[in-house]
């Protein structure tokens, strides 16, 4: 069974704002992934 993040719902709507997902993806995606996709947006922040 998958666990749900930890997440507080601010954090998860944040994250759902600034990644462009739906809130229920992010609850429901792994912490490494999550954090892999905020790495992601980082790096193309920086290239701008």
């Amino acid at each position: 069974m998958v666990r749900s993040n930890q997440f507080t719902a601010e954090t998860a709507k944040k994250l759902a704002e600034k990644l462009n997902m739906p809130v229920e993806h992010i609850v429901h995606t792994s912490p490494e992934e999550v954090m892999e996709k905020i790495n992601e947006l980082e790096k193309k922040e920086l290239k701008t």
